[in-house]
């Protein structure tokens, strides 16, 4: 999806509207493809006071692995995103400014698509306090117990073979 910001650039307090669903199910992150359901998409850029400020929400539900038990799970990710736009830039400076091509269009799918991924967490947990997996027996702690037979201190040694004789 286009805006063509052009509509609203001289014309301060109007607002160019915007909601589509973005496709971002071809997205590979961390071995998996996190968003195989639509990223729905909406805001507006409006003209305040000759400056184009851009507010937009994402959302959508992903469907991701925990990166301690590796069970698969889905979550709601939404995203707050603002920042200005312009048609135009003056001295080169665009730190924090999205800038329309030479036609005046501002490319909202490919923006919010890179939104949307630097906003994905590098950490994924099914809940905040998974237990993971036991690194001996490989386990999954939040199901069921370690299997692992505990070691015996060699020290103790003598003293463990006392007891299993009893």
């Amino acid at each position: 999806m286009k805006l063509d910001l052009r509509r609203i650039a001289a014309q301060p307090g109007q607002a160019l509207p915007f909601h589509f669903a973005l496709d971002l199910s071809g997205l590979e992150w961390s071995g998996t493809r996190p968003a195989p359901w639509p990223i729905t998409v909406e805001g507006a850029v409006r003209n305040r006071a000759g400056a184009l400020a851009l507010q937009a929400e994402l959302k959508g539900t992903l469907s991701l692995v925990c990166d301690r038990c590796a069970q698969p799970f889905t979550r709601e990710k939404t995203v707050a995103y603002e920042t200005l736009a312009a048609l135009e830039l003056e001295d080169g400076d665009q730190d924090e400014i999205v800038l329309a091509d030479r036609d005046g269009q501002l490319d909202l799918e490919k923006l919010m698509g890179e939104v949307f991924v630097l906003h994905l967490d590098t950490k994924n947990l099914c809940s905040p306090d998974c237990k993971g997996l036991c690194p001996g027996c490989g386990a999954d702690l939040n199901r069921e117990p370690c299997r692992c037979k505990k070691e015996v201190d060699p020290r103790l040694a003598k003293l463990a073979q006392l007891l299993e004789e009893d």
